[in-house]
């Protein structure tokens, strides 16, 4: 009888990574690389949490309150050992809209709500059925989301004079091409300074700060030509050289019952953008987060930011993911990254006064293209009819209705077509109850001798897939291939039991191919049907990473080894 692990008690569940990598032995090394990536990180995020405060519809200053303190706690109680709290480019929708309807105080007093509830689905164990959302869901509001901050931008853009700006798409759109006459020359060449260098830079340079020197050859080209350009002093009277003293939100109940649907939906996008963004960095590092220890962190983070001015805090991916290209070692280099933020603001604040909004929108309009995730949702239109219906019905709903609308109506039409898949992959055979026996020479007299060796390889894992791997599946499994302990040069995945298999199975199994592959190990796919196969080939899983086999028999055979990869 197999023996089960122990089920983890509530403090193993709860502790912070921040416990963890102490625990291991942190020492002078592990700090001097944390501090250059955490320095890294905050020249990353300086113009970013500036850029999406304005985009929010708040002061500049916001932004940055959010990234030195929720981003400091989400580091330090968080259960990811490189998540980066901060404001977040997927907010600037919910925040905008909420500041319109309720003021500022209304969205501090949302934001504290949300707080405790995240907390509460933390505690709770909930996190995991975050897990559940599909893929395409994912990629939809991400890519509505994108087109949603580029809209918002191309006022500051152009330079245009607006005295109000509708918030829903359409009227926007109509508004700002009855603005065009007055557009800004010198805005837009700002703007396009800002953008050209960014784009230069990460071909050229990768590993330079590309964000934070487009805005400042932007600032100091125009501050030395004299451009007339709206800048953060013009607009907003420059950012304060010090941090607030907390104070409690305005709390009523009638407050509370109507800002409770914006706290709900800061609530359900944070849930999805922290998870998600821990997710990244688990598949770029090969460690594993502790999802509801980590939704705490950003309870507790969206907790004390509004008490010091701050929005909506949540784990931001292109920040966590430079913190790791950057070097990280643990959480110790989040919570640099708000100190270098907070020392900023101590000694540079009157110098952000000179920043044109023209170079933090060009800032966004980055950030939007390349959250727009193009790639897979060009792969997910080709995929299969049912993935491409989902996308585009969240996408839609994103831009046109509501975010939170867009999740849940791609979350249920996701659920009815895997019930109509399932319904049409069930297949009834005319086999025997038991197998019958067969006589050693029924395939041929060239029948190979057994060979203990493939069973005992060392170098070869066999890893078999049953049922449907779908979006509610693909959590688990994707779980189970992480935790494998082994290194074998070689993986065999048995798909042969695969009876359907969506597009989150099938990013899950490229996540694994792309790992294995970092790791030199190659990858061979045995069984899988053709649509199964199709589906793999759709999302890059394919040569030279991998190769296609018949059988596993096939695949262990000394024959296979050594033959060449086929597609």
């Amino acid at each position: 009888m197999a023996a089960t692990s122990p089920e983890p008690s509530f403090a193993e569940l709860y502790t912070p990574k921040l416990v963890t990598i102490m625990r291991e032995g942190y020492g002078l090394a592990g700090f001097k690389a944390d501090a250059i990536a955490g320095l890294t990180v905050a020249i990353v995020a300086l113009p970013l949490s500036m850029a999406i405060a304005i985009a929010s519809g708040v002061t500049p200053d916001r932004g940055l309150y959010t990234s030195i303190v929720g981003g400091f706690i989400v580091s330090a109680f968080g259960g990811s050992r490189f998540q980066i709290g901060g404001p977040a480019g997927a907010f600037i929708v919910l925040v905008a809209a909420c500041v319109a309807q309720h003021g500022l105080e209304g969205l501090l007093l949302a934001t504290f709500l949300s707080g405790f509830m995240l907390a509460a689905i933390g505690l709770l164990r909930l996190g995991t059925f975050i897990k559940y959302i599909p893929y395409p869901v994912t990629v939809g509001f991400t890519a509505g989301i994108a087109v949603i901050i580029f809209s918002s931008q191309i006022k500051d853009l152009l330079g245009l004079s607006l005295e109000k700006e509708p918030g829903p798409l359409l009227p926007k759109l109509a508004a700002l091409a009855g603005a065009l006459p007055s557009v800004s020359p010198a805005a837009v060449a700002v703007a396009a300074v800002t953008i050209g260098v960014i784009v230069a830079l990460r071909r050229l340079r990768p590993h330079w700060p590309s964000l934070i020197i487009g805005v400042a050859i932007a600032t100091v080209g125009a501050a030395l030509m004299g451009a007339p350009v709206e800048t953060i002093g013009t607009r907003f009277g420059g950012i304060p050289q010090t941090l607030p003293l907390p104070h409690l939100p305005e709390i009523s109940w009638t407050k509370i019952v109507a800002v409770l649907p914006n706290a709900l939906s800061f609530t359900l996008l944070g849930c999805i953008e922290s998870l998600l963004s821990a997710v990244v960095a688990d598949s770029m590092t090969g460690r594993r987060h502790r999802s509801n220890c980590e939704l705490v962190a950003q309870g507790l983070a969206n907790i004390a930011s509004p008490l010091f001015g701050g929005i909506c805090v949540t784990g931001n991916i292109a920040r966590t993911a430079t913190n790791v290209r950057s070097g990280a070692r643990g959480p110790v280099a989040g919570m640099l990254h708000s100190v270098f933020l907070l020392l900023f603001m101590l000694v540079a604040a009157p110098l952000a006064a000179f920043i044109p909004l023209a170079a933090l929108a060009g800032v966004l309009a980055v950030v939007a293209w390349n959250m727009a995730e193009k790639h897979e949702f060009a792969t997910l239109i080709r995929a299969s009819r049912g993935d491409a219906v989902v996308l585009l019905v969240t996408f839609l709903l994103v831009i046109f209705e509501d975010l939170t609308v867009g999740i849940v109506v791609g979350f249920s039409v996701s659920a009815l077509l895997f019930l109509h898949r399932m319904a049409e992959s069930v297949a009834v055979e005319n086999a025997p109850m038991v197998e019958e026996d067969r006589a050693d020479t029924e395939n041929g007299n060239g029948r190979k001798p057994y060979d203990s060796g493939l069973a005992t390889d060392p170098d070869i894992m066999v890893l078999r897939i049953s049922g449907a791997f779908f979006f509610g599946a693909a959590a688990a499994v994707g779980a189970a291939l992480d935790r494998i302990g082994e290194k074998p040069k070689t993986y065999v995945i048995d798909l042969s039991a695969v009876s359907l298999l969506d597009s989150t199975g099938a990013a899950t199994i490229e996540s694994f191919v792309r790992n294995a592959h970092r790791r030199g190990a190659t990858v061979r796919i045995a069984g899988a049907t053709r649509p199964v196969r199709r589906t793999l080939l759709m999302h890059g899983v394919g040569r030279p990473k991998v190769r296609f086999i018949g059988t596993v028999g096939e695949a262990l055979s000394p024959d296979s080894r050594t033959s060449p990869s086929s597609p």
